[in-house]
């Protein structure tokens, strides 16, 4: 499988859509966007994970590496995540760092 990451922003928001499974080989695409996302100096990072199927390591360490590059300043949402890979973010404590939603709330998000 292979994955797909997509950026928008709007509002002050970045939005980043991941898709596929999330590895060593293709974590450089995620923080290629994420070095773009933050470049936009954002208020909120929205992370849509409902078509991410994997997560190794290695993507964890890219949403570490995420929190760090949007600074403390800057609330993260991981939005749909499946259960394989919400399993792995609760495990590491990463869930604490950032907001986990069932559902995208454009409304709740992307208000100013």
């Amino acid at each position: 499988m292979t994955f797909d990451a997509f950026l928008e922003t709007n509002n002050n928001v970045a939005k980043i859509t991941m898709q596929g499974e999330l590895d060593a080989s293709t974590a450089p695409q995620l923080k290629a966007k994420l070095e773009e996302a933050a470049a936009q100096e954002p208020k909120r990072l929205v992370l849509i994970m409902e078509g991410l199927e994997y997560m190794a390591s290695a993507g964890l360490r890219m949403l570490i590496f995420a929190k760090q590059k949007m600074g403390t300043g800057v609330d993260i949402y991981m939005v749909g995540t499946q259960e394989m890979v919400l399993d792995t973010i609760k495990k590491t404590g990463f869930d604490k760092s950032v907001f986990l939603l069932d559902q995208y709330d454009e409304e709740q998000l992307e208000a100013v």
